[in-house]
């Protein structure tokens, strides 16, 4: 079959343990198949609206068919045929699904938009309180309200709270008179020894032997 107009939708995979190669595409607006062999391509399949899976691809058994009727290979390995067809056909839905993401430069046109004249635009009017330069919003009052308040309590507690330090009970300091020691009666002698404090009408004290005045 002809090869004109042959649009690649995956690279030339080689078939394994031979020198063939498959390449899978499309041939006006149809997969097509094709098989090459060094720069030659040998033959190529244009297939069916029924050969095409629900994927939207041609039904892999289909290609592995046509490449072991059309390859001039004896007891060629089915196996390495169908792996390549799995490559082939994983690359195709791959660019398949790039071209629908990107529309044809041919398929675009130009829209030139209509210039409103300059009186018809309708611009949003400007209501509500505007706030003027220099004025203060509402929560900025509040705010400053608020701080004073605490200002003025911050004092309150400083002002009473150094009222409480200065009325507070001074320390009170007590001393303790000690009883005196008792004296003789009268002019008589008296009876203590002046050393030890012992009663004694002695002339020497019997404790620490000194004289006792009389």
């Amino acid at each position: 079959m002809a090869e004109k107009g042959f649009q690649p939708l995956s690279s030339q995979l080689g078939i394994s343990g031979t020198s063939y190669r498959i390449q899978l595409g499309l041939i006006n607006g149809k997969f097509a198949t094709r098989l090459l062999k060094g720069k030659s391509v040998i033959d190529s399949y244009v297939f069916k609206d029924e050969d095409i899976s629900e994927s939207g691809i041609p039904n892999q058994n289909l290609i592995v068919g046509w490449a072991l009727r059309t390859v001039a290979i004896p007891n060629i390995n089915p196996h390495q045929v169908m792996k390549t067809t799995q490559a082939l056909v994983k690359q195709a839905i791959e660019k398949k699904e790039q071209k629908k993401t990107f529309a044809p430069i041919s398929e675009t046109k130009k829209v030139e938009l209509e210039k409103v004249p300059e009186s018809e635009l309708k611009r949003p009017k400007v209501t509500g309180w505007v706030k003027e330069e220099g004025m203060k919003s509402i929560q900025e009052l509040e705010e400053e309200k608020r701080q004073a308040f605490q200002e003025r309590m911050r004092i309150i507690k400083e002002e009473k709270r150094a009222q409480a330090i200065g009325t507070a009970p001074s320390s009170l300091r007590t001393t303790r008179e000690l009883p005196a020691i008792p004296k003789g009666e009268g002019g008589s002698a008296s009876t203590f020894c002046p050393h030890c404090g012992k009663d004694l009408d002695w002339k020497f004290c019997p404790y620490c032997g000194k004289p006792l005045p009389h």
